[in-house]
C-alpha cells in the first residue's frame, strides 16, 4: 500500500499519454548513444544498408534507424590452426598444425567482404599451408621452418586483403613424421654422431702422431747439437794437448841440447846410445833367428864414434847458425838421421 501511494502521489496529476511520451524519449535516447570500447569498431547500417563505422568514444545514432550491424575488434587474435596431413616434395606424409595471429584492418571489409573471416583465415592457412609444404623436402621442413612460416605469411596476405584482415604471423607447433621415417631419421643422427666421434677420436691421433713426431725431431736436433759442442770441446781439448806436448818436447830438446854440449853431456850421450845399440841387437836376436848387421857394427866403440861424431856436426852448425842469425829458434833445427847399413 505504501509504494503504491507513492506512485499515486508522482504519477497522480500527470497523464498516460505524457507518461508513455517520456518513455519512448528516454528508450530512444539510450538507443542514440554509443560508447565504443578502445581497439574495437560498430559498422553501423542505416535501413539495412552500411552508412559509417564508429570507432572507439561517444558517438551518436538516430533512434530506431540507425543499428549496429557488427562489432569488430581491431586487437590481435590468436587462432589455432588443425592438425592436418601434407605430404612433401619427396614423399613424406606428415601432421602439422600450427598457430596464427591476425588482426582486422577494415571493418568494412571484415563485415562484408566475408561472411565469418576467422574461418576463411584459417581454412586459407591450411590449405596454403600444405601448398608451401609440398614445395620442400623432409629436411628443409626442419631446418628452414622461419623460411616456411614467412612464405605463409606471405601467401596469406594476398589472399585476404579483400577480407580488411591483416596476418601478421604464423608459427608452426608440430610437425609429425610416420614411425618408420622417425626410426629412418634416428638412425641417421646415430650414425652422424658415431662419424662425428671418429672424426675427432682420428683428429686427436694424428694432433698426438704430429707432437711426438715434434719432440723427437728436437730430441735429436739437440742431441746433435750436444754431439757436435761434445766434438768441438773434445778437439780442442786434444789440440790444446798436442801444443803442450809439442811444447814440452821443443823445451826438452833444448835442455838436451845445452847439456850435450858439455863434455859431461856428450860422455852421457855416449853411454845412452851404447846402451839403446846393444838393447835394440838383443830385441832383434830374440825376434829373428837370421841377423844382418853392418860391417863393424859389432863394435859398440864405433857406433859410439859415429854418434859423437853426428853430436859435434849438430854443435858446429848450432854455433854457426848462432853467429849468422842471433834470434832463430831452438825449434826450426832438425837433427839428421843415423844412415843405417845395408
Amino acid at each position: 500500500m505504501y509504494f503504491e501511494d507513492i506512485l499515486n502521489l508522482i504519477f497522480g496529476s500527470i497523464s498516460l499519454p505524457v507518461i508513455a511520451f517520456a518513455i519512448v524519449v528516454f528508450l530512444g535516447f539510450r538507443k542514440g548513444i554509443k560508447f565504443v570500447p578502445q581497439n574495437q569498431a560498430f559498422v553501423i547500417e542505416r535501413f539495412g544498408k552500411f552508412q559509417s563505422v564508429k570507432e572507439a568514444g561517444l558517438n551518436f545514432l538516430i533512434p530506431f534507424i540507425d543499428a549496429v550491424a557488427a562489432n569488430r575488434s581491431l586487437k590481435e587474435q590468436a587462432v589455432d590452426v588443425p592438425s592436418q596431413s601434407a605430404i612433401t616434395k619427396d614423399n613424406i606424409s606428415l601432421a602439422v598444425d600450427g598457430v596464427l595471429y591476425f588482426r582486422v584492418l577494415d571493418p568494412y571489409k571484415a563485415t562484408y567482404g566475408v561472411d565469418n573471416y576467422v574461418f576463411a583465415v584459417t581454412q586459407l592457412a591450411q590449405t596454403t599451408m600444405r601448398s608451401e609444404l609440398g614445395k620442400m623436402e623432409l629436411d628443409k621442413t626442419f631446418e628452414e621452418r622461419d623460411i616456411l612460416n614467412t612464405n605463409i605469411v606471405s601467401a596469406i596476405n594476398q589472399a585476404s586483403t579483400a577480407w580488411g584482415v591483416q596476418v601478421l604471423r604464423y608459427e608452426i607447433k608440430d610437425i609429425e613424421p610416420p614411425q618408420s621415417v622417425m626410426q629412418a631419421m634416428e638412425a641417421q643422427m646415430k650414425a652422424e654422431r658415431v662419424k662425428r666421434a671418429q672424426i675427432l677420436e682420428s683428429e686427436g691421433d694424428r694432433q698426438s702422431a704430429i707432437n711426438r713426431a715434434e719432440g723427437e725431431k728436437a730430441s735429436v736436433v739437440l742431441a746433435a747439437e750436444a754431439d757436435r759442442d761434445e766434438q768441438v770441446l773434445r778437439a780442442a781439448g786434444e789440440a790444446k794437448a798436442l801444443v803442450a806436448v809439442a811444447d814440452a818436447q821443443a823445451k826438452a830438446l833444448v835442455m838436451v841440447g845445452q847439456a850435450a854440449d858439455t863434455p859431461a853431456g856428450q860422455k852421457a850421450v855416449q853411454l845412452e846410445l851404447a846402451t839403446k845399440a846393444i838393447h835394440a841387437k838383443e830385441m832383434i836376436a830374440k825376434k829373428s833367428s837370421l841377423i844382418m848387421l853392418p860391417d863393424g857394427a859389432t863394435d859398440a866403440a864405433s857406433l859410439v864414434t859415429q854418434a859423437m861424431a853426428i853430436i859435434q856436426k849438430i854443435s858446429t852448425d848450432n854455433a854457426d847458425s848462432s853467429l849468422e842469425n842471433p834470434t832463430s829458434s831452438l825449434d826450426e833445427l832438425s837433427l839428421p838421421k843415423v844412415p843405417r847399413g845395408k
